[in-house]
Parts: C-alpha cells; structure tokens; sequence
C-alpha cells in the first residue's frame, strides 16, 4: 500500500499473472466459480420462468399480489436478506433446523450448516437465487404478455398440449429476451461477492471462495493488491469469454433459422 501511495513500486509486466495462473489454488477456485455459476443460474432461469408461466394463469387480482411479492423480495437490501437467511439457517435459534427436526430429521437438531462446506454452499446457492428470480420471473412475464393469445388458442384447438405450446410457441418468442435475462444472470451470479463475503467469508476451508472472494483475500488478507488485481482482471476475463462463446452459439441459432 505504501509504493501505490508513495507512486514508487516497479513495473511488473505480467509476472503477477504469472505468478497467479501458476496458483493452484487459482484452477481450484476458478472451477468452483464456474460450478456455482452453472448452479445458480439454472435454477435461476428454470424457477423464473415457471414463475412467469403460472402468472400467465393466474386471475387479475392474485397476478398483482405475487408480483407485488417478487417486486418487494427483489428490492430488498442484499444484507438485509442476507441476514435474514442467516437468521433461518441458524443453528440453536433457526427456523429451518427447527422444522426439520420437527419432521422427524433428528440429526439437524443445532445443525451448524455454516460449518460444512456443501451446507454453506446450499445455503448460499438458496440466497442468491431467492433474490434473482424476481428479476427473471417479472422480465420473462413481461415478454410474455406481448404474446399474442391467438397462438396459444390456435395451439390448443390444433390438440398442443402444455409442453408442446411452451417449446414450439412461447420459448421461440421469448428466445432474445430468455437470452438477455440469462446473459445479465451469468454476470451477477459470477460476480456476487457480498453475499459470500457477509454469510462464509468464502469458508470453510475455502468451500465457498470463489474468483470475487479470492482476488479480495489476496489483496486484504495478504496485502497483495498486485495479485488481486490481476486475479480480478483475470476474473472479468473469464466472463467476457464464455459471454462470448454463449453469444456466438446463439447468433448461429438465429441465422440458422
């Protein structure tokens, strides 16, 4: 910290990156970064876009209702349900070990799931698609209005059943705006670090780092700032190029139709 206030530290070229890619613990993080993303953003886009289906059902009155819901769960404060997830998963006081042992689980009685590895990550993974799929059930609603309701008709007289009517009508329309959706999820999911940082702290034993967490302990903890701006770097590279790859395959689609 001090050569980058004094303005004094040398030009280290790409050392640091090498010094990074060299990491071992980098490839390790990378990966789980990529298996939570993966996670996290299909259940994100299946739950959002069941979501908007069943809106499309739903009477005038109790369609207001839930989206009022949704609207309020997206627009609550990151920590503020990050608390409150604390909160339902605690381990003498949590409403969820709690219901669980009422069910007959004996073995969640004072479950420290913050403790366990694949715990916290459920954990985790339950929070981040808590507060995102408000955003992809209400996008997803609002392309779907636009839809006009002859189609479905047309479809259902022709003997279409359910499954038939979403993939040969409404996943062809909604195709530009499902891919926006799942595009701008990629980018949250990948780089959500308050949530991991205020539950886990990227623990235990690093079960839950991911690039975010990891560029900020090597900068903080180890007072490396040079490394964790080269993993951070590192870390939007990354997600620029699988953006890119998922945006070619989707151009190819389009053009091939």
């Amino acid at each position: 910290m001090a050569e980058l206030i004094r303005g004094d530290a040398g030009f280290a070229g790409l050392e640091n990156y090498q010094e990074i890619l060299r990491d071992d613990e980098f490839w390790q993080v990378v990966r789980r970064t990529l298996g939570w993303t993966a996670v996290n953003v299909v259940l994100i886009m299946v739950i959002g876009t069941a979501v908007a289906l069943m809106l499309q059902g739903l009477g005038r009155r109790m369609r207001t209702l839930v989206l009022s819901g949704l609207v309020l769960a997206w627009a609550s404060p990151v920590i503020a349900t990050t608390t409150v997830f604390q909160w339902l998963f605690s381990s003498r006081l949590g409403v969820v070990n709690w219901l669980l042992v009422r069910l007959g689980f004996d073995s969640f009685e004072n479950y420290s799931w913050l403790a366990h590895g694949p715990a916290a990550f459920t954990v985790l993974v339950l929070l981040v698609v808590w507060q995102s799929v408000p955003f992809a059930a209400i996008t997803l609603h609002s392309a779907l209005t636009t839809v006009p309701t002859e189609l479905f008709e047309s479809a259902r007289i022709d003997g279409a059943g359910g499954w038939r009517i979403f993939r040969s009508i409404t996943l062809p329309v909604l195709g530009p705006v499902f891919g926006l959706v799942l595009s701008l999820e990629v980018i949250w999911v990948f780089r959500c670090f308050a949530q991991i940082w205020a539950v886990t702290k990227g623990g235990p034993g690093g079960a839950t780092t991911t690039l975010p967490v990891y560029s900020y302990q090597v900068a903080q903890s180890l007072h490396r700032y040079d490394l964790g701006a080269a993993a951070a770097t590192l870390t939007v590279l990354i997600l620029v190029a699988a953006l890119i790859l998922y945006f070619r395959q989707m151009f190819r689609q389009e053009a091939e139709l």
